[in-house]
């Protein structure tokens, strides 16, 4: 969770750099044009509206140590982050009351800048705390984010909901013209209004007090979703003997060894997270294990036990419906996609619907491939497998050739050369111990600018999987850059759920584990090179904030990359050319499995939250909006609704999932462009990428910035022509 979170209510507050005129100017009986404040002033004025209050709680104390201060895990204990949290609330209170209550005209540094800095000490025990959750989990952070999770959401609602605030807020934003704002300042004025009223400050007291019954009760149901999912994912399914392994890499036969020694079962065990499945699905001659394995899978979350999530996604969508109601939009769509991109959901459908009938198409080629060699009808369990039969046939590429080059730390070293050669960024290991982590298989990187071996920050990779910790990968950062708040190191983490070797045993993953692993760090990358004015300016929308990372996945294969690091793992040489030939040569190769386990998940959540009527049986609803689709029955969802942790942990991907594939089409246009030039490190358009994309948050219009980079809108052929589908 981030601050801008809180404070409205689930919705992210965005905003602007700017220098603003307000403030001193106005109160010396100058006009507000004529002078412009800095940012030092501006913070000045701002935190002298805000009381000065000296946190108790420990976990509520400003960071020490190294790199201007880090995370004291050493410390962290669940009776411990209640006593901040509990407290860092009542110090918000006191710093929203005194903005709201402040005698003085409301001004941008009065009001606008001093809501950037509203509740720093809980926002430093949030940012423990989500880390706690979700990467460490059990049952004492289990019960204590059951706790606290509806008091968060009620005090983000207090906030949004404060009329004199809200009034302070709107006075700045109405008049932004009058007192001379210019273009940034005057943004971020009417977005934070704009936040504040789609979240219900406009509504009267019955219907504000509506509202937040409604944010409470989903705020319980996320957290029993999500603690529902990790409950069971943390299972397996046991291979008593050896022959059940047959045709699995030993690489995966090792791992799945080591994952049954830690859990204290006999034989392997298959983890039911995708990253121990997939390769056991993949590869895995027993079909009726492959089948065992796969219904473990996809059955999360719906099992008619304690865990199943069903009845819980029936009460958020009517939860959300009822909300959306209320805020005047017909459908929940409607009501998040308000500050995307897309700005509706037909614009998301227009895109999707382009994509899916040549993905389904491709499907049934697919399928008519696989079961020449299968000689039977093709089931879901099936498909991977003889897919794998299919690219070696076909390309005469097997997966298990690519994986000796992929070892996990030359991965990672991989990922930072190409930080290096593209942003200037060098990452150095540090010693353990000289910073504190929260698991001792965490590593901590000093992250400094190469040119002027200037500071940027501290990266932690936490890259294995173990009970309580949620599945999939992700980035979080802990501290992000501010001007206004001191400019501070960044602090940002990537986690990943690799299963472990053995001892003494490289970690080999798969290629597709390498493009997610640049992937998630192309997310940090974003914010390291983040250089903004305000702590929520670094922002973005939802079908934004994965086109930076998407792109990021294209380097894996370049060659500079293959040359330097991604090295056999027994003869040390590097990938050769022929074998990457046939990875290109086979690039767009189940592109239509790809795209249809992944699109049919964007267009069943956007079919879900645009009904009408929000549906009670989910399971039913489920398979009527594949059926609409004609979903090949070979198929399933890469996330079924039951296990959708995008959709029903949070609002945060809600009637969104769709932004993996509008980030895409910018993805695929840009990596166009970086090979149009000739040199996929082009240091010309790296910096521009850099300066335009990265650094900037949302100072502008996304679009607007990235019509700026590409000198064009993005080309949507670029993505239909990198997935293989005709691109007329």
């Amino acid at each position: 969770m981030h601050r801008r979170h809180l404070l409205i209510g689930g919705a992210s507050l965005v905003a602007l750099s700017g220098y603003a005129a307000s403030g001193a100017a106005m109160e010396s009986g100058m006009t507000a044009s004529a002078v412009a404040l800095s940012t030092a002033d501006e913070a000045r004025i701002a935190r002298a509206v805000l009381p000065a209050a000296t946190p108790r709680a420990e976990l509520l104390q400003p960071w020490t140590g190294p790199y201007e201060g880090v995370p004291p895990w050493d410390k962290v204990t669940a009776p411990k982050m209640r006593q901040a949290v509990m407290e860092g609330i009542e110090l918000q209170r006191a710093d929203i009351a005194a903005i709201a209550n402040n005698a003085e005209a409301p001004t941008f540094a009065n009001t606008l800048v001093a809501m950037e800095l509203v509740g720093e000490p809980l926002d430093r025990a949030i940012n423990i705390f989500s880390v706690m959750t979700s990467n460490i989990g059990g049952d004492d952070w289990d019960a204590l984010e059951t706790e606290l999770s509806p008091i968060l959401s009620a005090a983000g609602d207090e906030i949004t909901f404060n009329e004199k605030l809200f009034q302070r807020i709107k006075a700045v934003a109405d008049g932004a013209d009058a007192a001379g704002l210019n273009a940034q300042q005057k943004r971020l004025a009417e977005r934070s209004r704009d936040s504040f009223i789609r979240n219900g400050a406009a509504l009267n007291a019955a219907g504000k007090a509506e509202l937040g019954r409604i944010n409470t009760e989903l705020s319980n149901a996320f957290t029993g979703f999500g603690q529902k999912v990790v409950a069971d994912e943390n299972t397996w399914t046991v291979i008593a003997n050896e022959a059940g392994l047959k045709g699995l890499p030993e690489s995966n036969k090792a791992a799945a060894a080591a994952a049954a020694r830690t859990r204290n079962v006999q034989g392997w065990a298959i983890v039911n997270t995708r990253s121990s499945v997939d390769p056991f699905l993949t590869f895995a001659d027993d079909r009726a294990l492959r089948e065992q394995v796969w219904k473990k899978f996809v059955k999360r979350g719906d099992n008619g036990d304690a865990n199943d999530t069903k009845s819980t996604i029936a009460r958020i969508v009517a939860l959300r419906q009822q909300r959306a109601r209320l805020l005047g939009f017909a459908n929940h769509a409607e009501w998040r996609m308000q500050d995307t991109m897309a700005k509706t959901p037909a614009a998301a459908m227009d895109l999707m619907q382009r994509v899916w009938a040549p993905a389904k198409a491709r499907v049934a080629e697919e399928v008519a491939d696989m079961k020449a060699i299968a000689g039977f009808d093709i089931e879901p369990w099936d498909y991977l497998y003889f897919a794998e039969k299919v690219r070696k046939a076909k390309y005469d590429l097997d997966q298990n050739e690519l994986k000796p080059y992929f070892e996990l730390h030359a991965v990672r070293a991989a990922s930072f050369y190409m930080a290096e050669r593209l942003y200037g960024f060098v990452f150095k290991p540090l010693p353990k111990g000289t910073v504190s982590t929260f698991e001792p298989d965490v590593t901590t990187y000093e992250v400094t600018d190469k040119a002027t071996g200037k500071l940027i920050g501290l990266y932690y990779a936490d890259d294995f999987a173990r009970p309580g910790k949620r599945s999939g990968a992700w980035m979080t950062t802990y501290r992000s850059f501010s001007t206004l708040t001191g400019s501070k190191p960044i602090l940002a983490s990537n986690n990943n759920n690799f299963v472990k070797a053995a001892d003494g045993q490289p970690l080999l993953i798969s290629l597709d584990d390498a493009e997610t692993l640049f992937h998630e760090f192309g997310h940090a990358l974003h914010y390291f090179s983040s250089v903004v004015t305000y702590p929520s300016f670094g922002n973005t929308p939802r079908d934004f904030v994965e086109y930076p990372s998407q792109v990021h996945e294209h380097w894996v294969l370049s060659r500079p990359i293959l040359d330097g690091y991604m090295k056999h793992v027994e003869t040390k040489q590097p990938m050769p050319q022929a074998l990457v030939d046939k990875i290109e040569a086979s690039s767009t190769f189940n592109q239509g499995y790809a795209t249809v386990s992944y699109l049919s998940s964007a267009l069943v959540d956007m079919d879900l939250h645009t009904q009408a009527t929000p549906p009670t049986d989910i399971a039913a609803f489920e398979k009527a909006s594949l059926d609409r689709l004609g979903m090949p029955k070979e198929i399933v969802m890469r996330h079924r609704l039951p296990q959708f942790n995008h959709l029903f942990t949070s609002d945060a991907y809600s009637a969104g999932y769709y932004s993996y594939l509008w980030s895409e089409v910018m993805d695929a246009d840009t990596w166009a462009y970086f090979e149009e030039s000739g040199d996929v490190f082009n240091p010309d358009i790296g910096g521009r990428f850099k300066s335009i994309i990265l650094a900037p948050g949302n100072t502008t219009d996304r679009g607007d910035a990235y019509r700026q980079f590409r000198g064009r809108n993005p080309d949507v052929k670029a993505l239909l022509k990198v997935r293989g589908f005709p691109t007329s």
